[in-house]
């Protein structure tokens, strides 16, 4: 047996102890935004535990505990004269304020389900048989479209859709859109309110996520402009589209080439296929960042296993990168892909026939 450094092994086990404390705070900052702690905390007035745990109308010694701890993660500030605590505008903004282009809490409802449905997982491995999206917890559906929705508030609108050639002045013309994979409606609502001149379809296999979707868009008054339909990408309603999106969500596809070939089909003779895809680089030695882990726990949890639990089957996983993607978009037909825009979690392709 090897004999181990004693300084590395010092080094790892400091690093597993600031993870195990991440892993466990990750359990806290979801039972304070589903108790409305974080949200009663907004306006960074200082208080005490009884001050706060009143106002949320829950037990102060357990606000006293959870203050604590999110004090120790420096996810909540404390003043240790007045024994108060409060947000900070950019902690507020982080946990508590939804619109945000920084609202974070709904990536760790998606790691809830990834702890949730670990037994699934290891049977998967097991018996390679995949885990489809529709088979895992239900916080995994909500905690996705409040992680993605932030950037797509802040990029999609002012930087991605003016990125593709020429798509900006048909949806402020009058164009038809659809939103394949749109789970809760996020990114087709966003589009709707900012192109009212056109015309939206958003749709997933999923039915759960459709009927939130709908109940979305009425809230936001833009149900009149936006369809909202369960289908697959390989059987979505062909109708001519001006543009068909795909959210980050191509490579959970078991088929990403069959749905290629049918959005190509689906399109106008000028229409273009925006893929949307995790950030990733083609080398995995240059994706072993603290991005790039991100990416690869999800796909392992959730990712691959869709895919894997399809017809073909082929596991794009989340960090395909470029060149990957750029095959899937050729093998389905088309003659024109480009790399439309970045940002430093997301890639936008822009694809033509």
């Amino acid at each position: 047996m090897r004999e181990p450094d004693m300084q590395k092994l010092d080094a790892l086990v400091g690093r597993l102890v600031g993870d195990l404390g991440a892993a466990v705070t990750g359990v806290l900052v979801t039972l304070g935004d589903h108790l409305g702690l974080f949200r009663a905390m907004a306006d960074g007035t200082p208080m005490t535990s009884a001050e706060l745990a009143d106002k949320v109308g829950v037990k102060e010694r357990y606000v006293r505990e959870w203050l604590s701890a999110q004090a120790a993660a420096e996810y909540v500030s404390y003043d240790d004269k007045t024994e108060r605590f409060h947000l900070t505008p950019e902690q507020a903004m982080v946990f508590a304020e939804e619109n945000s282009p920084a609202f974070f809490t709904g990536a760790f409802e998606v790691v809830q389900s990834m702890w949730l449905d670990e037994p699934k997982i290891v049977n998967a491995f097991k018996t390679g048989s995949g885990l489809g999206w529709h088979e895992h917890s239900a916080c995994l559906f909500r905690g996705t479209e409040r992680f993605f929705r932030p950037g797509y508030n802040s990029h999609l609108v002012s930087e991605w859709i003016p990125a593709l050639k020429g798509i900006q002045e048909k949806l402020q013309a009058g164009a038809a859109v659809a939103d394949v994979g749109c789970g809760h409606g996020a990114s087709t609502i966003l589009m709707a309110q900012a192109y009212p001149n056109s015309t939206f379809f958003g749709f997933d296999y999923h039915l759960p996520s459709i009927e939130r979707a709908k109940a979305a868009a009425k809230d936001a008054g833009v149900d009149g402009r936006i369809t909202f339909e369960q289908a697959s990408a390989k059987d979505f309603p062909a109708a001519g589209y001006d543009l068909v999106a795909m959210f980050d969500c191509l490579h959970d596809m078991g088929d990403p080439v069959g749905a290629g070939k049918h959005v190509r089909e689906s399109l106008a003779d000028d229409g273009t296929w925006m893929i949307v895809e995790p950030f990733a680089h083609d080398c995995l030695k240059d994706n072993l960042n603290p991005v790039g882990r991100v990416y690869y726990g999800a796909s392992t949890m959730i990712c691959t296993p869709a895919s894997l639990s399809q017809e073909v089957g082929l596991g794009l996983g989340a960090q395909a990168g470029e060149m990957r993607l750029r095959k899937v978009a050729m093998d389905a037909g088309y003659s024109h892909f480009r790399k439309a825009t970045e940002t430093p979690f997301n890639m936008v392709f822009e694809v033509r026939a």
